[in-house]
């Protein structure tokens, strides 16, 4: 075992070894070895503590400078936060006020468009009356030319109508027509054929006189021409002539005929030049060729009446005929005044007025032309 402990101190230095393990009481170096370390560590412990205080002053700097930062952020971002603000305001109120004018626009547009429409509509009813009144003027012309037609046709050499060649009338008859102011043309005796289709017969085998009050009234009437009856002229005219004139047995279908003469609807046709149609209600109501509708006797019928566009046809007789033709040429010929086609003096349009008066008379009592 001591050679072995040989071995191993030859091997290791027993120097060092014993050095670090039993150090020698008389040796200097360890105490000043101490006393250096523990100088270094001081400061080693003060540079540190400096390097700390240099850290937290430099991170107070640092906090500082990053707080300020932030600050100077946090401004520049509420300011510009304040331009979006004022630039989203703005933006809503152009979008307001597009919206308003988009409204107004809207709107005034669709007013356009329906005053466009009302026009339109106001300028078709004024075609539309102007096309109606032309027709009927037309349809009065051609009335007046086949009323001169024959008129001409009536007088021939053999047998010549005085209406129309008033030179060869007698002396006292040219003085009776001279002393009444009668009319040299034509149109008085237009309108007379075109009422009834017949050549007028002279009027001086009678005498006449004016009666003041028809007069009045006529004249009264002509000054504002109207087709109201509440007027007294036609009030009167309605309740002598009018009125029992048109007065059959069949009191609904009279009405009808009185209500289809007053609004010029009414058409007559004679029997055999049409076609029957379908009848729509029954027989015993339109009648027959054997049967009249408005007097419900049996009479022959020659011509049959229509009310408007219904396309009912209801037989009538001969007397029922003259007494409806009667009425429609009273009727047409105050058309013609109020149209203002009538141009004659006032007393010769009032004894015309008159004459149709006396034709209604006559016709309510039975009275008619044998061609009827």
């Amino acid at each position: 075992s001591q050679a072995n402990f040989e071995e191993d101190s030859q091997k290791q230095p027993a120097v060092g070894h014993w050095k670090t393990l039993m150090p020698s009481k008389g040796s200097k170096e360890e105490p000043e070895t101490g006393c250096q370390d523990a100088g270094g560590v001081d400061e080693t412990q003060s540079t540190e503590q400096l390097n700390v205080s240099r850290l937290r002053s430099s991170s107070v700097e640092i906090r500082e400078k990053g707080s300020e930062f932030l600050k100077e952020e946090l401004h520049k971002a509420q300011k510009e936060l304040k331009l979006k603000d004022k630039e989203c305001e703005r933006l809503s109120k152009v979008r307001e006020q597009l919206e308003q004018e988009l409204e107004e626009l809207t709107a005034s547009l669709f007013e356009e468009a329906h005053r466009m429409v009302r026009e339109a509509n106001t300028k078709q009813a004024a075609s539309e009356k102007q096309l109606r009144e032309a027709r009927g003027k037309i349809d009065m012309l051609q009335a007046e030319v086949t009323a001169l037609k024959t008129l001409v046709i009536t007088s021939t050499p053999s047998s010549p109508n005085r209406e129309l060649h008033p030179q060869l009338q007698s002396p006292s008859k040219a003085v009776f027509r001279k002393g009444h102011g009668r009319n040299k043309s034509t149109s008085s005796a237009m309108v007379s054929a075109a009422s009834l289709n017949v050549t007028p017969e002279p009027v001086s085998h009678e005498c006449r006189e004016v009666d003041s009050i028809l007069f009045a009234e006529f004249q009264a009437w002509k000054e504002s021409p109207t087709l109201d009856k509440s007027c007294s002229f036609l009030d009167r005219i309605y309740r002598e002539d009018v009125g029992p004139c048109l007065d059959f047995t069949k009191q609904e279908l009279s009405e009808l005929v009185r209500v289809a003469v007053e609004q010029n609807t009414l058409t007559i046709e004679p029997v055999a030049s049409q076609t029957l149609p379908v009848m729509k209600v029954s027989a015993e109501e339109c009648g027959g060729p054997k049967k009249c509708a408005l007097s419900g006797l049996p009479r022959t019928c020659k011509h049959r009446i229509m009310l408007g566009d219904s396309g009912n046809y209801y037989y009538i007789s001969p007397s029922c005929r003259a007494r409806i033709t009667a009425v429609c040429n009273f009727f047409t010929y105050i058309r013609y005044i109020q149209q203002g086609l009538v141009r004659q003096d006032v007393e010769l349009m009032y004894w015309e007025v008159m004459r149709l008066r006396r034709e209604m008379s006559l016709a309510k009592l039975g009275f008619y032309p044998s061609e009827m």
